[in-house]
């Protein structure tokens, strides 16, 4: 028969210092290398770092819940369950605040010291329960860079912004554009005023000189 337990974010006053030192960290000595005994954890922490990519992420000291199960296999502990946690960054075409929230299952096997897996597979390919402990931080971030988009939008026909004056062409009047002179005619212009001015006709004669 399965055993089952369930903890809670509360714990014992060691236990929530360790999980504010170091959140992602989770104790799986309760499960005692038994296999088919399960423990869950409902438990609300604080990122100690941004998660995500450079346009958007989890920020530093957000809060992202956690609801897992923890099952002893045979190899190790398997981890399932939800993450979840808000997100912010900014439009990558207009650079306006772009909010929401990120929702990622986990399946991930964290194998037991001294296991086959363990032996066998490569550092890393697999994770590793150290003593008596299990660190879900990398499987996180792995899992977030995954499921966040790397160039995020407030909307997915936004314009962008006008390559000229910067302004969010969303918000620009209709028609918005610029009369843009090419650099090589721009030379000429600025040549034809200074021969005006200095007399000279388009064929080299003195004004007023005959023929």
């Amino acid at each position: 028969m399965t055993e089952r337990a369930v903890t809670s974010h509360v714990g014992t006053p060691d236990a929530a210092a360790e999980s504010r030192r170091d959140p992602f960290v989770l104790d799986v000595r309760s499960l005692s290398r038994r296999a088919g005994t399960m423990t869950e954890t409902h438990r609300t922490v604080t990122t100690p770092a941004k998660i995500g990519g450079e346009m958007i992420a989890i920020p530093e000291n957000s809060e992202v819940d956690l609801d897992l199960r923890l099952e002893s296999v045979t190899e190790g502990v398997l981890v399932t369950g939800t993450v979840c946690g808000e997100t912010a960054g900014q439009c990558a075409r207009c650079l306006e605040p772009v909010d929401g929230t990120v929702s990622i299952f986990l399946t991930e096997l964290f194998a037991y010291p001294d296991s086959e897996t363990e032996q066998t597979t490569d550092a890393d390919d697999v994770y590793r329960i150290v003593d008596d402990r299990l660190d879900l931080e990398q499987a996180i971030i792995d899992a977030v860079a995954d499921e966040l988009p790397m160039s995020p939008l407030c909307a997915d026909d936004c314009p962008g912004l006008c390559q000229v004056c910067g302004i969010r062409l969303a918000i620009a009047e209709p028609g918005h554009a610029h009369d843009i002179i090419d650099p090589r005619w721009a030379k000429l212009a600025d040549k034809f005023p200074a021969a005006e001015e200095s007399g000279e006709t388009s064929s080299g004669e003195e004004p007023g000189a005959g023929s």
